[in-house]
């Protein structure tokens, strides 16, 4: 049978947290029976993201990352940037919400936890990073704990970073595009340091993936497509949500600049001649 068709999992336990998240969004859509395409193309994007979660488990991706490190950097970059960046275009939180019995209003202030992005982003850097250290990156294939809570954190501080950049309606982001933008660059940049130590080392930094299975491909070389996948991987999300923020911009300062224009005009203008002298 083809390797790739051979090894589906059932991973029960994310097979569970999928169909009931799922359900919950399904169920708090038909309440609130939201109107227009826009709605629905959300509610089919949040879908997505949650089915690319569930196949970074249950699909071959999740058989072969504890035997590949190239396939664990695929599992990685769906997990906490891909399945995250989706599930907060989604904007489910207005369903979920609803399906537990509460309304978010529109103008709702956000929490304090959307208030904060410079700290979110680094963060979100650090997790990044710090899973990709050996001494941790070993620990996942050997330890169900270390691989729950490494998926657990990429889910949720992905989450957490997509909503601080792109916003997910209700909520807006808190920082200006600029600012945004340029934390972007700054995930790009600690990125690209760590691709570039894989991609360009020449010892073994994973002993733990020194397996067998290592016939055709070297362990070292296994590690730099790793670096490659991780390196070039991030590009694509991280500047197609760099230039639509940019954008974002452009069109706030264009209709800044137009509506300036409009009050000039509009505003009532002295008369050139002078006034006349009153006589007393």
């Amino acid at each position: 049978m083809n390797p790739v068709l051979a090894h589906w999992s059932a991973s029960w336990p994310a097979l569970i947290v999928y169909v009931a998240l799922a359900g919950a969004h399904l169920t708090g859509l038909a309440r609130l029976r939201p109107a227009g395409h826009a709605a629905l193309r959300e509610a089919a994007v949040f879908q997505a993201g949650l089915l690319v979660a569930l196949l970074a488990f249950v699909s071959p991706v999740g058989y072969w990352s504890g035997t590949y490190i190239w396939v664990r950097a695929l599992q990685d970059l769906a997990l906490a940037i891909v399945a995250p960046g989706l599930i907060v275009l989604g904007a489910p939180w207005a369903a979920l919400a609803r399906c537990l019995g509460r309304e978010l209003a529109a103008g709702e202030h956000p929490p304090w936890w959307l208030r904060q992005p410079v700290a979110v982003v680094v963060a979100f850097n650090v997790i990044w990073l710090a899973w990709h250290v050996p001494a941790l990156f070993d620990q996942v294939p050997a330890s169900v704990a270390a691989a729950v809570a490494e998926y657990l954190l990429y889910l949720g501080a992905g989450t957490w970073f997509w909503l601080q950049l792109i916003g997910s309606r209700p909520w807006s982001p808190a920082s200006p595009p600029l600012r945004r933008a340029a934390m972007l660059v700054g995930t790009v940049v600690a990125d690209t340091v760590l691709g570039m130590v894989l991609v360009f080392g020449s010892g073994v930094l994973y002993p733990a993936y020194q397996n067998a299975a290592h016939h055709v491909m070297t362990v070292v070389d296994d590690q730099q497509l790793a670096g490659a996948i991780l390196w070039m991987g991030m590009l694509p999300p991280v500047i197609v949500a760099a230039v639509a923020v940019l954008i974002r911009w452009l069109g706030d300062e264009e209709s800044a600049a137009l509506s300036a224009g409009f009050d000039g005009l509009l505003a009532q203008r002295g008369s050139a001649w002078p006034s006349r002298p009153r006589f007393r």
